[in-house]
């Protein structure tokens, strides 16, 4: 048994080998141990469960969190000749029947469902009926409070160990702390599991911090000397299309990506990266998952990552040919102020869970001690501009709410509408031209929404008629209008969730008595703000040690090719006589021009243009300098 997965590696695969440590989990699950494995990105997490399950007889059930994670790992094993399924959304009963006969008389070898999915009762009894092999659980990170990607969804998947108490799990990860690791298997009740560690240490990845002022000069700089793929991420969906015209009009190849791009633009941008059509990729983390392009040179982020979790995972996307690549992070204490912020305004307190809890129960009109046990059709933004809410903070209070067995409630709530106009801009005016009672209407929604004549945009049906005056009802009937004549393609989400109340009401004694798991929850949300700031802050700490430090590793050897290695090196080897040489050669320079001749940091080179200009050797005249 143990010379069979080298066999179907070779078979299905096509590798001789394993990397280090594959061979030692795959024989770990083989020989039926609970197992946890650890593996930064890049490191071949899927052949762990794959291959095992493809040596056993039965099927092996996968829990992953996202549909296009799903459905890719699906083809790719369908493209091998491995028979796999996923169950797609809005299936109807009779076709999952049908779908699970299928599964069970043909030989299926994997079926991938979502942590959601696995909620309801008539599948999880569906499940009960077949010949499950093994337990696979993906990105187990979620299950864990202190994890960066919480889903609350998560926590029930023990279920799948009551319904098949005899077959082993095996839970993956790419990024997960010692408290994540403990976490995810007391939430699967697994006692003694055999737990894989792959250092997080990458000897080939540079990670360099620059402080600067004007990021686009930063990147322009950057790519002018790196010819190679790469990607950037930034913090909206706005800024991928800015950016990436902002390379294109200077002379370099890149598309965008986000998550409200079509999935045949989402495609079209991906194909153009991966054949290096366009070699730049500017995208939202919405760009990441399941990609797995060798020869990535340069992850630049254009704006801080929302944890350390994050920023390695997504800086682990370059160099994995285990050729040198470079991790950028471009940033300046604005950045730092605005991200402390975001925090704070997206972080509800106690109290103002309490007032969202209270409320939930007053909009549906439940007296106190009373416990309606039917499902309720929740509007979130409804709710939200009934009672005057910020959406961000009362989402995040919902899902604490939620999190912590009060409500429950289902994930569409928080999807919005979409709008993508159908004619030319010149049409646009004619028709504002002949109906001038839309005119007032269709400015603000152009002026709100950018590239609606592109993408399908996200619409908020409230927010527009708080900025044209009127109610969100004729805002609804006047995009209904527009689609009739052909206008525009309106697809209006109806915001609707089942939530279900699993107390009987009494207000804040409710929250009061798990207060102590949301003051923890809330606090290493903080914690994970302040380690990542600490991190950006820290130029004394070689970055790869803090970043192994950060996950439990105790590795004291610095890299020598991080920003401080080098910042550390370039102090001992430049002085203020190799700037006045290169300024006797060259017109007049800039701080930028004199970093790029002499490969430098403008940390470095300003504290040598300081000492020279105090013993007046050079002169500073328009933010150039010279003899």
């Amino acid at each position: 048994m143990y010379d069979k997965p080298l066999q179907i590696l070779k078979q299905y695969w096509g590798f001789d080998s394993f990397r280090n440590p594959q061979q030692e989990i795959i024989t770990s699950v083989i020989e039926g141990k609970n197992t946890i494995a650890l593996l930064p990105t890049g490191g071949g997490k899927s052949i762990c469960f794959q291959i095992p399950a493809l040596v056993k007889e039965g099927v092996c059930v996968v829990i992953s969190p996202l549909i296009a994670l799903m459905q890719d790992q699906v083809t790719s094993l369908k493209d091998m000749g491995i028979k796999a399924t996923v169950i797609p959304s809005g299936s109807t009963q009779d076709e999952i029947i049908t779908l699970f006969d299928n599964i069970r008389f043909g030989k299926t070898k994997f079926l991938y469902l979502s942590p959601e999915r696995l909620q309801s009762r008539f599948i999880q009894e569906k499940i009960k009926q077949l010949d499950v092999n093994l337990i696979a659980i993906d990105e187990a990170h979620c299950i864990s409070e202190w994890g960066h990607d919480f889903r609350p969804s998560y926590q029930n998947i023990s279920i799948l160990k009551e319904l098949h108490p005899n077959v082993n799990l095996i839970a993956l990860t790419a990024t997960a702390t010692p408290k994540v690791i403990d976490s995810i298997a007391s939430s699967l009740g697994l006692d003694n599991p055999t737990i894989f560690k792959k250092s997080f240490y990458r000897e080939n990845l540079a990670y360099q911090i620059f402080k600067t002022e004007d990021k686009l000069n930063k990147i322009k700089q950057i790519f002018t000397k790196t010819k190679a793929p790469a990607i950037v991420y930034v913090n909206s969906r706005n800024k991928t299309r800015e950016i990436s015209s902002y390379l294109n009009a200077n002379g370099f190849k890149s598309s965008f990506y986000h998550g409200g791009l079509s999935t045949i633009k989402k495609q079209l941008s991906f194909d153009n990266w991966i054949s290096e059509k366009t070699p730049i990729i500017v995208a939202t983390n919405a760009f990441g998952m399941g990609i797995d392009k060798t020869n990535v040179r340069v992850v630049i982020h254009l704006n801080l990552p929302s944890s350390i979790e994050n920023y390695i995972q997504e800086a682990g996307r370059g160099g994995r040919d285990g050729k040198k690549a470079f991790s950028v992070v471009l940033t300046n204490e604005s950045d730092i102020k605005l991200s402390k912020e975001l925090l704070e305004k997206s972080l509800p307190t106690i109290d103002e869970i309490k007032t969202v809890h209270q409320k939930l129960y007053q909009n549906f009109q439940i007296a106190k001690g009373e416990l309606i046990e039917d499902s309720f059709s929740f509007n979130f933004l409804e709710f939200c501009n009934k009672y005057n809410f910020i959406p961000n903070k009362t989402y995040n209070a919902l899902q604490i709410l939620n999190s912590n067995g009060i409500v429950e409630l289902n994930n569409n709530y928080n999807q919005k509408s979409t709008l993508q106009f159908k004619v030319s801009s010149k049409q646009v005016l004619n028709y504002t031209q002949q109906h001038p009672t839309s005119k007032k209407f269709i400015q603000t929604l152009l002026r709100l929404y950018g590239g609606v004549f592109e993408n399908l945009v996200k619409i908020d049906e409230f927010y527009i008629a708080k900025k044209t005056g009127i109610t969100s009802w004729a805002v609804i009937k006047k995009l209904e209008r527009l689609q009739e004549v052909d206008f525009i393609e309106y697809n209006q989400n109806s915001n609707n969730a089942e939530l279900f109340f699993l107390h009987p009401r009494e207000d804040d004694k409710t929250i009061n008595r798990v207060s102590k798991n949301i003051d923890v929850y809330l606090n290493q949300k903080k914690d994970k703000n302040a380690s990542l700031i600490n991190f950006i802050k820290n130029n004394s700490l070689c970055r790869s040690i803090q970043l192994l430090h950060y996950f439990g590793e105790k590795s004291t050897n610095e890299c020598g090719i991080c920003d401080v290695c080098l910042q550390k090196k370039s102090t001992q080897t430049i002085n203020p006589l190799t700037i006045i040489t290169l300024l006797k050669d060259n017109k007049p320079l800039t701080i930028q021009e004199i970093c790029i001749h002499l490969n430098q940091t403008e940390a470095n080179i300003l504290i040598l243009l300081r000492e020279l200009l105090s013993e007046e050797k050079i002169t500073l005249n328009r933010n150039k300098y010279s003899l």
